[in-house]
């Protein structure tokens, strides 16, 4: 995954005493997105904006809104968010993503 021509933000966003971060960045096009690490632990997340995550390395468990069961993504997948909803995270090892915003 390449981004050319972008602007980006150089103050870290760092949740969780740093055991999650990401850098904020804007395509030539608008749209925003983020590529943070997540370190292994147990995370839960709210969102305003949808949100496609998309896995670049690593293993997470997905707790997806209304959904009763974890769900495991690995290197190379991907899921949504809706708008105004939270989800819950089982991250088993180091995990590399990118999240785009569809505000």
């Amino acid at each position: 995954m390449e981004f050319k021509n972008v602007t980006l933000i150089a103050k870290a966003n760092i949740y969780f005493d740093g055991k999650v971060t990401s850098r904020t960045f804007f395509t030539a096009q608008g749209e925003r997105k983020t590529l943070g690490i997540f370190l292994p632990g147990d995370y839960e997340f709210a969102t305003a904006a949808e949100e496609l995550m998309q896995i670049l390395a690593g293993t997470v468990d997905i707790l997806l809104p209304g959904e009763m069961e974890f769900h495991r993504f690995g290197a190379d997948s991907q899921f949504t968010v809706a708008a105004n909803s939270s989800f819950k995270l089982k991250v088993q090892t180091v995990t590399d993503y990118c999240c785009s915003y569809r505000d």
